[in-house]
């Protein structure tokens, strides 16, 4: 009787056993065909992402060159500070290169003078040393020459350390304008690409610091969707992988694309909490998306993004 009721036991555990290993398959089956895709929300971004534009340096807006909406291209003016003083620093400036390159023309012509001069006294008192040897002039003669040559070979070196002179201050000058070029530079702010002005956060008269936001500048380019994946299948994420967004909520596909960055560890998730207390206790992935077709979208635009787990 015991022997029978160990059999029954043993066929029991058996069966058991046996149940827990299929319903372990199961769970594994349903989990491979469940995560085929992984689903985040996420913010559409330029791919060189969005540019907050800010001065180089303090001043008072002067002008405005700008709208919302509207296209700029690469070195447009968008705004100006005011700039008098950089203004007349510069012009200033321009103004003594000038009279320092009137000054080197200058002392070209007399260099040249005194070059000519030297020549002539050379040849003079190469005549004057045969007249001597053969008493056709005195002595006297004869030394004037040789004073009046080195009086003319000090004139020349003369006019020679007066061309380098006014060379070096042009090249002073010449710093001194590009100096002032760059002060003035910083009084105007340009766009940086070609691409389209998001907003305009400024306006005239408003005193900004190098830490005023100006405007929200999006380049022109292809465009992408940054999302959070949580950690639990964050390690499932590749570069490469196919990707689409949707509207929250809806199933019409508003864009395709790849997976083109997958961040390379995990962080607090913050990227799509609104209040700063609002925070989950969780690690999340940043992924970047790269979409093919734009037209649906705009940017800022907070959609679904599937990533599928190919």
């Amino acid at each position: 009787m015991i022997h029978k009721i160990t059999v029954v036991g043993l066929a029991l555990t058996v069966f058991a056993c046996g149940a827990d290993k299929k319903e372990a398959a199961q769970l594994n089956k349903i989990d491979s065909i469940t995560i085929k895709e992984v689903t985040g929300i996420a913010n559409v971004e330029p791919l060189q992402r969005i540019l907050t534009l800010t001065p180089e340096t303090n001043g008072i807006i002067k002008k405005i060159n700008i709208e919302i909406n509207q296209k700029v291209q690469k070195g447009d003016i968008l705004f100006v500070l005011d700039n008098e003083t950089e203004l007349a620093q510069l012009h200033q400036s321009e103004s003594k290169l000038a009279t320092q390159l009137s000054v080197i023309e200058k002392n070209k012509a007399a260099l040249k003078t005194a070059e000519t001069n030297l020549s002539n006294a050379k040849t003079n008192i190469s005549r004057s040393k045969n007249l001597f040897e053969s008493n056709a002039i005195t002595k006297k003669q004869w030394e004037d020459e040789q004073l009046n040559f080195e009086t003319k070979n000090l004139q020349a070196a003369s006019a020679q350390a007066d061309l380098q002179q006014a060379q070096k201050r042009l090249a002073e000058l010449k710093s001194d304008v590009e100096y002032y070029q760059t002060i003035l530079s910083k009084k105007t702010i340009k766009a940086p690409l070609n691409g389209t002005i998001l907003s305009v956060d400024t306006k005239l008269g408003s005193n900004v610091a190098t830490s005023t936001a100006l405007s929200d500048f999006a380049p022109d380019g292809p465009v992408m969707a940054i999302t959070e994946i949580d950690e639990l299948f964050a390690d499932k994420i590749k570069v490469g992988q196919p990707a689409y967004v949707r509207a929250q909520g809806d199933s019409i596909v508003l864009a395709r694309g790849k997976v083109i960055l997958a961040a390379p560890y995990l962080r607090k998730k913050s990227l799509f909490s609104d209040k700063a207390d609002n925070l989950e206790d969780r690690r999340v992935r940043e992924v970047r998306v790269q979409l093919d077709s734009t037209e649906t979208l705009l940017i800022g635009s907070r959609v679904e993004c599937i990533i599928e787990l190919k």
